[in-house]
């Protein structure tokens, strides 16, 4: 098996996704918005096999690879990922299941080295859950959605289309005056115009929150599988008490019922995120390795 990357463009997503969506992996990494809009950031490139979709990552001049599909990773690939790595091989992104089927069935072949990436596990939440916010662990959730209807009774929520993006920009540029800019915020920036100029055809579905005609609050996302919806990006003024609650839960209950699941992504080892993210009782941490295969 000979493996042939290509640069990642938007006319790729069609061939990946036909893998992508069926693979039953919920990994954020393989919602292909993210795949476009980090391209620049990882000079991601993508090979498309018959069940399979290999991405190739350049970190500081060595390549390193994950693999969506729905199987365990079979010799020809890995022999085959070897050869392109020139021997040092690195896979991100293999679930703990993974993992022990390669070290299963392979041990005796390779020298076979794993790191669990704790900040990089993805929060897989039931939809229902975040939509109804029903039950005793969610009592927070609930009083800060009555607070903030008590507090603006006439809020809109309005779905995200092209016609609002520049609000959304500002409303960016006010979270991001309360922050220290950084390269991965201003690679953030980048990401979110990839994903406007890309909206139809990358599938996005988003939603907003306005208060007095002003969008305090918006988000956006798309399918990760047939069943989970993974969110690409949350915003909202944090001078308004429980803006980022009622986005939260009135997008889950606007989303297509075809979606059981939703993907918040991970906490990036950011404690008041990883706190955050846990209040809302998530239904999985999908847990992510790197291996190393010498």
């Amino acid at each position: 098996m000979k493996l042939s990357f290509h640069t990642l463009t938007i006319s790729d997503r069609e061939a990946v996704q036909a893998v992508s969506l069926h693979a039953g992996r919920r990994n954020c990494n393989y919602n292909f918005a993210n795949l476009l809009g980090w391209q620049f950031w990882f000079q991601t490139e993508v090979c498309v096999l018959e069940d399979a979709v290999v991405l190739r990552y350049s970190f500081k001049g060595k390549h390193e690879y994950m693999v969506c599909t729905a199987r365990d990773l079979p010799l020809e690939l890995i022999e085959a990922l070897r050869e392109d790595s020139q021997g040092d091989l690195t896979i991100r992104g293999l679930e703990d299941s993974q993992v022990e089927a390669l070290q299963a069935a392979h041990h005796s072949r390779f020298t076979i080295e794993t790191e669990p990436v704790r900040n990089q596990y993805d929060y897989i939440y039931r939809r229902e859950t975040l939509a109804t916010l029903r039950g005793g662990g969610l009592n927070a959730k609930r009083n800060h959605i009555n607070h903030f209807r008590a507090e603006y009774p006439d809020f809109e929520y309005r779905p995200l289309a092209p016609e609002l993006f520049d609000e959304c920009r500002h409303l960016r540029n006010i979270w991001l005056e309360e922050r220290d800019a950084n390269a991965t915020m201003e690679a953030e920036q980048r990401v979110m115009e990839t994903v406007f100029a890309h909206w139809e055809a990358l599938g996005m579905l988003g939603g907003s929150i306005f208060v007095d005609g002003r969008m305090v609050a918006f988000t956006y996302g798309s399918a990760v599988t047939t069943d989970t919806f993974d969110i690409c990006a949350e915003k909202a003024d944090r001078h308004v008490e429980g803006a980022f609650t009622i986005i939260n839960q009135q997008f889950a209950q606007h989303l297509p019922e075809q979606y059981l699941y939703l993907n918040r992504e991970e906490d990036m080892g950011l404690p008041g995120l990883r706190k955050a993210k846990l209040s809302y009782h998530p239904e999985l941490l999908l847990s992510y390795n790197v291996v190393h295969i010498a």
